[in-house]
């Protein structure tokens, strides 16, 4: 997780969609047998794709188009990096065993050519030439990866696209659905709490050459926007990038936080929790309101930061739970 991510408003017009790059979908003639309906496609990058039927035979180069498909009932035939999406994504487990493709940066076009998918779903970040390499296999729709400018409604988009890709606009209309009435949910049990307006500060850490390095979530961020959607007020001041609307900064960059700040963040068993251990003897750290008040909370493994309805859905149940606990 931590390679990839240090690298992860509904829909307007379809003329908006477009200069977005979240892509569009174009009517095709009916046909007799929904199954057997041409399809065609814009993508990320202003690309027809088309296709003879929805698609079936699914490889997912990045862990959010993985769990788009999931959540929309279709098992890829293909996922980058198996096990680091079934340590990561909890939220919307794999319900088959798909062949690992390789990482997400660097997938195998062997691999891929190997399993005869009718479609491979990419993302923006993958580059040019493992797209084009891609396109001799099958044909490839491009989602882009991120928009700190409109998380929600890029995640929404994302997962609309890859629905009509695979004729799963149902699933789709349904997960957005159960994703607002949680949004609702939680912003009513944080408001019955009293925290309506709270600040708040969501991170990841990591050290290395004995650095401790922190890793903010501005409001740019997709978890920052769903926090605002809650209710909450983003903490940091400083300004994330473009896509991901992250940012880095080290434990003396914590002091510019409230006074009054949640501060909550995301781990795992497997790399360790640099809060809990690195910073543990930390005079900066062990200085700072949030934690000489109690308001660090680290929320549960495998929560995907940069997913789709379902990761955000758990999310929201696992801040939610903590601050109000």
């Amino acid at each position: 997780m931590r390679s990839a991510a240090l690298l992860t408003a509904a829909a307007g017009t379809a003329a908006a969609l477009l200069l977005s790059g979240c892509g569009s979908s174009e009517p095709a003639k009916p046909a007799a047998d929904s199954k057997s309906q041409k399809i065609t496609l814009t993508d990320a990058n202003g690309a027809k794709v088309r296709l003879d039927r929805p698609a079936t035979k699914v490889v997912g180069t990045e862990w959010n188009v993985v769990e788009s498909l999931v959540t929309l009932g279709v098992d890829p035939v293909g996922v980058a990096d198996v096990k680091g999406y079934t340590t990561w994504d909890k939220a919307a487990p794999l319900t088959n065993s798909p062949k690992d493709i390789g990482t997400r940066g660097e997938p195998s076009m062997d691999t891929i050519a190997g399993l005869t998918p009718d479609l491979i779903v990419a993302t923006t970040d993958l580059s040019a030439s493992a797209i084009k390499q891609m396109k001799k296999i099958a044909p490839v729709l491009q989602v882009t990866s991120a928009d700190a400018a409109d998380q929600i409604g890029q995640m929404t988009d994302t997962l609309d696209l890859i629905a009509r890709a695979t004729g799963k606009e149902d699933a789709a209309k349904a997960a957005e659905k159960s994703y607002e009435a949680k949004v609702a949910e939680g912003k009513k049990a944080l408001k019955d709490a009293g925290l309506d307006g709270a600040s708040i500060a969501f991170a990841d850490g990591y050290a290395a050459s004995n650095q401790v390095s922190v890793r903010a979530y501005t409001s740019g961020s997709q978890v920052g926007a769903v926090n605002e959607d809650l209710g909450l007020k983003n903490a940091w001041k400083i300004k994330g990038d473009k896509d991901y609307g992250l940012a880095t900064t080290d434990v003396e960059g914590l002091t510019g936080l409230g006074d009054k700040t949640q501060f909550a963040y995301i781990g795992n068993k497997s790399e360790g929790d640099v809060f809990t251990k690195d910073l543990a003897g930390n005079s900066v750290w062990k200085s700072l309101p949030f934690v000489k008040a109690g308001d660090v909370h680290r929320l549960p493994d495998g929560i995907w930061m940069f997913g789709g309805p379902k990761s955000m859905e758990q999310y929201i149940d696992a801040l939610v739970g903590a601050l109000t606990k």
